[in-house]
């Protein structure tokens, strides 16, 4: 008879302290992106950027995403889960570091580009290592941890943007101070990587990588509900701040408004999976959500001067539901785990492959017409098509095998 497989918690650290490490690297996954847009307007004069070249400071990490999320599970197959994390954390906090030299554009955007590439490996690979490190009955509470810190990571790299420039004397040492977060990331991973690298020498196990489901109906439903939602997101992150400052706001209280707009995330990512146990027919959430978006960023797009804080929060609830729910589409359409792992690949490498045009494309939309009402009105032509997604995402679609 063969021994039952090992519980890797065996070989790990203590539950609280693994819980710990995957907050400190997850809390990594959008300050890259989020701390750039209060200072845009600073970088732009300073290095003579269009706004186009600007939303590429927000589109290089999206299109990395896309990117590197197929190659992520080959890195692991390489290193393992833990160890290709603890790179992503590396390259995270090097792609920060060069931000200190962000007056020479080139360093700027080659940071840029590697903190993607960290990004889009530690995405990738961290919900499933949750799945694996994790007792069943904790899976739940250390997957809201984990998005509670990447949403709080974004709403304090945002709101703290431009004190930190205040106070360190430059944007470049502002964006580059969050490298030291990103230290501690690393430093804060590396006894999960040890542990899960002694297990994984005590059970070798071999892993194929499957062919993505690129013929499946349902499979190309849920990549385009979340390419729409990817470039609604990553464009509002872009061009919110932006947008206000260009109406004379201070870059300090237009880094708080989209700091409310991540902040209203936090509740509503959280809610809605939770919600989902409860409501069989998602698309009642699906389109609830899209709903609460449209609302957003028609008031952006019609009365953007009327109640800006309260557009913010509207659209931030919508969006943070939108993508929370677009993770549990990933589960409701996939019959087995590796399925899912297999439609997650997909999606994301279509998803934020387009949603890395987001960003630029406003940008160029904002150069062409002199303003940010044509962007708002385009993405809010855009939440339509994504309801319109929502209301077919129904139960008894085909899943992926």
């Amino acid at each position: 008879m063969s021994s039952p497989r090992p519980h890797p918690r065996l070989h790990l650290p203590p539950t609280w302290v693994m819980a710990l490490s995957l907050v400190a690297v997850a809390v990594n996954l959008r300050t890259a992106m989020a701390s750039v847009p209060p200072l845009v307007q600073t970088i732009g004069a300073d290095l003579h950027l269009s706004n186009a070249a600007l939303g590429a400071l927000t589109t290089l990490p999206v299109l990395c995403m896309g990117v590197f999320a197929p190659l992520a599970q080959r890195i692991a197959l390489r290193v393992g889960a833990a160890g290709a994390i603890e790179l992503a954390v590396v390259c995270v906090a090097v792609g920060l570091g060069l931000r200190f030299a962000g007056g020479q554009a080139w360093a700027l955007y080659a940071g840029t580009f590697v903190a993607g590439v960290g990004i889009a490996i530690g995405g990738t690979l961290l919900p499933g290592l949750v799945k694996e490190l994790f007792p069943p009955q904790r899976s739940g509470l250390v997957t809201g941890l984990y998005m509670l810190a990447m949403m709080g990571g974004a709403g304090a790299s945002s709101a703290l943007s431009v004190p930190l420039r205040d106070r360190l004397g430059s944007w470049e040492a502002s964006l580059g101070s969050w490298s030291m977060l990103a230290l501690v990331g690393v430093l804060a991973w590396l006894p999960v990587w040890r542990g899960h690298t002694r297990h994984r020498a005590a059970n070798p196990t071999l892993l194929v990588p499957a062919r993505l489901p690129w013929g499946h109906l349902t499979a190309w439903l849920v990549a385009t509900y979340l390419s729409l939602q990817s470039i609604e997101f990553y464009s509002t992150l872009a061009w919110l701040a932006p947008t206000y400052t260009g109406r004379g706001w201070d870059a300090t209280h237009a880094g708080y408004l989209l700091s409310v707009f991540t902040a209203a995330q936090l509740v509503s990512g959280l809610l809605g999976p939770v919600l989902t146990d409860r409501i069989h027919d998602h698309r009642t959430l699906l389109v609830a959500a899209s709903v609460l978006g449209l609302l957003g960023q028609a008031g952006l797009w019609l009365a953007p001067g009327a109640a800006p804080w309260v557009w913010a929060t509207v659209l931030g609830f919508g969006q943070g539901a939108s993508f929370s729910l677009g993770l549990v589409l990933m589960v409701d359409y996939a019959q087995t785990p590796a399925a899912s792992a297999r439609l997650a690949g997909m999606a994301f490498f279509f998803s934020y492959g387009i949603a890395s045009l987001g960003p630029a494309t406003m940008g160029a939309l904002r150069d062409a017409t002199g303003g940010f009402q044509a962007v708002w009105m385009t993405l809010t032509l855009l939440m339509v098509g994504q309801i319109a997604v929502s209301a077919v995402l129904r139960p008894g679609l085909r899943r992926v095998e």
